[in-house]
C-alpha cells in the first residue's frame, strides 16, 4: 500500500466517522472535536507567517539577480490576474443568466451586520504597509508580513556577495527548520479533518435558514465556483500539456484540508509538501504558493461580485451593462489579500454596499449559508494557487531546458 494511498484512505475514514460523529449528537465527541480543531488551527496558524516570510525571503535572496526575481513575479501575476478575472466573469456570466435578484424582498432578513464606514477598501489597502515590522506578526497581518519578506529580501540582492549569502543561508536554514515542523504537523491532517467534519455536520444540524429563499443565489455562488474548479483551471493545466485529473489527485489531502479549515493560508504548508513532492521545484514552490495564497483569491472574486450584485440589485440599485463589467475588476481587486482573514470576502462585501449606502439585512440572510460557500471558495483558491504554481514550473522549466541540436 503506498503512502500517498494510506493518507487519502485515512482522509475519507476520518470524513465517515466525522459524519457519523456530527449526526449521533455525542457530546463528548463533539468537544473533542472543538478541541482538536482548535489545537490543529493553532499550530497551523503559528507556523503560517514564518512560512510566508521565510519561504519568500529564502528564495528571493538565494536568486542571481534582481532580474530572476521579476522574470519568476511576472509569470505569477499573469496567471493570478487572469484566473481572478476570469473567475470575476464567470460569475457575472451566471449572475445575468440566472438574475437571481428577481426573486425580490427576502422575508426574514435581519441586519445582523456591524461594519464601520473607517473599514474602506482604502484604508485596508494602506495597512498592507505596517508601521511596526513585529506589529505586522503580532497582529497576523498576512500581507504586511509579505510585503516585509518581498522589500527585504529585493535588498539582499544588492548586497555585497559575502552578505548576500550569509543572509541566504541564515534565511534557508530557518525556513527548513520550519518545515519539518510542518512535516510532524502534517501528520495530524486525517484527526484534524474528522473534527472539521463532526462540527460542519453539527453546525449544518443546527442551522437555520430557508434555502428556497436564497436558492438562486447560492446557485450563482457555488455554479461559479465549480465552473472554475472543474473547467478553467483544468483547461489551464490542459494547455500547458499538465494531466488536470493527476494533478487534483495529487491535491486532494492539501484540498480537503483547506474545504475544512476554510483558509488557504493554513493550508499552505500541506499544499508546498505536496506539490515539491510531486517534482515542482522548491524555489519556484517557496516564492510561487505564499504570494498566490496572499493575492489569488478566485472564490473570494466571484463571491463578492454576485453577492454586491445581489444584495443591492435587492435593494432597487440598476446597472449599465458597463457598469456590470466594471465590477469584474473591482471584484478582482477587493479580493487580493483576503488569505487567512476570517470571512474577510464576507466583511469587504459589506463594506463595498456600506459604501455604496445599501442596507445589511439581505447579508443577514446569507450570514447562515456563509460557512458552505466559504468552504467550497477556499478549496478552489488553493486548487488555482497549485494550478499557477504547476504552470509557472512547467513553463521555467521549458526555458531552462537545454535545446537539442
Amino acid at each position: 500500500m503506498s503512502k500517498r494511498f494510506l493518507t487519502n484512505f485515512l482522509v475519507f475514514l476520518a470524513i465517515c466517522i466525522g459524519v457519523i460523529c456530527g449526526i449521533s449528537k455525542i457530546d463528548f465527541m463533539e468537544g473533542m472535536a472543538v478541541l482538536t480543531s482548535d489545537v490543529f488551527l493553532r499550530l497551523l496558524k503559528l507556523i503560517s507567517l514564518p512560512i510566508i516570510f521565510l519561504s519568500i525571503t529564502s528564495t528571493i535572496s538565494g536568486m542571481k539577480d534582481f532580474s530572476e526575481m521579476r522574470k519568476i513575479g511576472r509569470k505569477i501575476l499573469t496567471y493570478t490576474i487572469g484566473t481572478t478575472l476570469t473567475a470575476a466573469t464567470v460569475a457575472l456570466v451566471l449572475f445575468v443568466l440566472i438574475h437571481p435578484a428577481r426573486i425580490g424582498s427576502l422575508a426574514g432578513a435581519e441586519d445582523v451586520v456591524t461594519v464601520t464606514k473607517g473599514d474602506s477598501y482604502l484604508s485596508f489597502l494602506i495597512n498592507i504597509i505596517p508601521s511596526n515590522i513585529f506589529g505586522a506578526f503580532v497582529e497576523n497581518n498576512i500581507l504586511g508580513v509579505a510585503f516585509i519578506a518581498f522589500f527585504l529580501s529585493i535588498a539582499t540582492l544588492f548586497l555585497p556577495m559575502e552578505q548576500k549569502s550569509f543572509l541566504h543561508q541564515l534565511f534557508s536554514s530557518l525556513f527548513a527548520a520550519i518545515l519539518k515542523i510542518t512535516a510532524m504537523i502534517i501528520k495530524l491532517i486525517p484527526l484534524a479533518i474528522w473534527s472539521f467534519v463532526t462540527l460542519l455536520i453539527k453546525e449544518l444540524r443546527e442551522g437555520h435558514g430557508d434555502m428556497n429563499q436564497l436558492f438562486l443565489y447560492l446557485s450563482c455562488v457555488i455554479g461559479a465556483n465549480l465552473i472554475q474548479g472543474i473547467v478553467i483551471l483544468p483547461l489551464l493545466l490542459k494547455f500547458k500539456k499538465i494531466s488536470p485529473i493527476e494533478s487534483f489527485r495529487i491535491m486532494i489531502p492539501a484540498l480537503t484540508l483547506a474545504f475544512f479549515s476554510k483558509s488557504s493560508t493554513a493550508t499552505l504548508p500541506v499544499t508546498m509538501r505536496t506539490l515539491e513532492k510531486s517534482g515542482v521545484s522548491r524555489k519556484i514552490s517557496s516564492f510561487t504558493l505564499p504570494l498566490c495564497s496572499v493575492i489569488n483569491m478566485n472564490g473570494c472574486a466571484a463571491f463578492i461580485l454576485t453577492t454586491v450584485l445581489f444584495v443591492s440589485m435587492l435593494n432597487g440599485a440598476t446597472y449599465t451593462p458597463i457598469e456590470l463589467v466594471g465590477w469584474i475588476l473591482l471584484a478582482s481587486i477587493a479580493a487580493i489579500g483576503n488569505a487567512g482573514v476570517p470571512m474577510g470576502c464576507y466583511f469587504l462585501t459589506s463594506a463595498f454596499l456600506i459604501g455604496m449606502d445599501v442596507p445589511l439585512h439581505v447579508m443577514g440572510l446569507i450570514l447562515p449559508f456563509y460557512t458552505v460557500m466559504d468552504m467550497l471558495e477556499t478549496a478552489l483558491n488553493v486548487w488555482s494557487d497549485a494550478c499557477i504554481t504547476l504552470s509557472v514550473d512547467k513553463d521555467l522549466a521549458a526555458v531552462s531546458a537545454p535545446v537539442s541540436s
